[in-house]
């Protein structure tokens, strides 16, 4: 993998960028659509393509592995030649879905054992396990397993935590080391920074990830309940750290607002459910500031949905029609909202990469988290 840093803006921490992987280019900012179980949900691969313009997107180690399965993924050549996707996927290693499923998994030293949440059959995931499965879904960008950390927690186990994400990154470096990937092309692994919001924790595992020189960093553990405030000190404490020539992946995040602060401090990759799950409960982010399409307001404007973000849905569909197929639970409804709202958080990075590279990004972040975050 190959990453070139193209402009610094001067009055902030922002870089626009290049990724090269096996399957193509990625400029940064990038923002990634979240795939989870090998799908965007309701977004066609052309959509994604024409349409949103997604230039990455992400596939999850734990949806996949339960389904379709292991088997079945690598007779199909993996992920890309089973979904259709020709451009760039990451995955994620499916710590964060451990995380979530607190009540029906153990996690120890060798490993998370865990139940599945479909038919409740016994798993462990192990450091080592994990990477397999991802040579077998064949991503990109593979994550290292960690452990995240709840917040709020104390920080006797924020500690404990992030020494057994070191503990287990050991083991797959390891394993990536002495295995090849099954499909031809290079997979970079990403370590992950953990630490909770505790200042030298993050430090402490800043540096640890760093020496590893691995081919990207992420940090990991934030958009998790604490404050916006702790999470941007979090993300500029990491950054000042990582080394600023691999790409730096903030996962999980979030709003405009966080992307464009995050962006603000260095970050070069997002990925966040944000944009399709609000939209398949009406909440859609335009140019203008953020719409609720259940309100009554919007029954009889027949305006575009967004007539300067450009791309067939945001302009051909009114907003009252869009109002109107909510309102009938047409499943129409949550697939225009996805790919607008898709094609919103893509505009974003690109506008953001556009004012990098004119060296007035830090301006004109402030004027458009102001407007972008209006709620209409």
């Amino acid at each position: 993998m190959i990453f070139e840093i193209h402009s610094k803006d001067p009055g902030s921490k922002a870089r626009a960028g290049k990724l090269v992987t096996g399957h193509g280019e990625i400029l940064t900012p990038i923002f990634m659509p979240v795939g989870t179980a090998g799908t965007v949900k309701g977004v066609h691969q052309r959509e994604l393509t024409e349409d949103v313009a997604a230039q990455i997107i992400l596939g999850n180690t734990y949806h996949l592995y339960l389904r379709p399965g292991l088997e079945i993924l690598e007779k199909a050549g993996g992920l890309h030649q089973f979904n259709g996707w020709s451009r760039p996927i990451l995955t994620d290693s499916g710590g964060y879905q451990v995380f979530s499923l607190k009540e029906i998994r153990k996690i120890t030293e060798e490993g998370v054992f865990f139940n599945s949440h479909i038919d409740g059959s016994r798993h462990l995931f192990t450091p080592e396990y994990v990477m397999d499965i991802q040579r077998v879904i064949g991503g990109d960008i593979i994550m290292a397993f960690d452990e995240c950390p709840p917040y709020p927690c104390d920080y006797r186990y924020a500690e404990k935590s992030m020494h057994l994400t070191h503990r287990w990154l050991s083991r797959c470096v390891e394993r990536i080391r002495t295995t090849e990937p099954k499909y031809g092309h290079h997979q970079s692994l990403f370590p992950i920074v953990q630490g909770s919001v505790y200042r030298d924790l993050r430090e402490q595992s800043a540096e640890y990830i760093a020496a590893r020189e691995q081919d990207g960093n992420a940090i990991g553990g934030l958009s998790v309940g604490e404050p916006a405030e702790d999470m941007y000190r979090m993300i500029e404490v990491v950054n000042a750290i990582l080394p600023e020539n691999k790409p730096r992946y903030l996962m999980g995040v979030g709003t405009p607002e966080n992307i464009l602060e995050g962006i603000a401090l260095g970050i070069d990759m997002f990925d966040c459910v944000m944009p399709t799950r609000n939209a398949r409960n009406g909440m859609l982010f335009t140019t203008q500031g953020i719409i609720n399409i259940r309100n009554k307001k919007w029954e009889d404007d027949f305006s575009p949905i967004d007539a300067e973000l450009g791309g067939y849905v945001s302009t051909f569909y009114s907003k009252a029609y869009l109002k109107h197929l909510v309102k009938c639970q047409e499943l129409l409804a949550a697939q225009i909202a996805s790919i607008h709202n898709l094609r919103f958080y893509l505009w974003l990075v690109g506008e953001a990469r556009k004012h990098i590279l004119a060296g007035d990004f830090a301006a004109w972040k402030d004027a458009a988290v102001k407007k972008l975050m209006t709620r209409l």
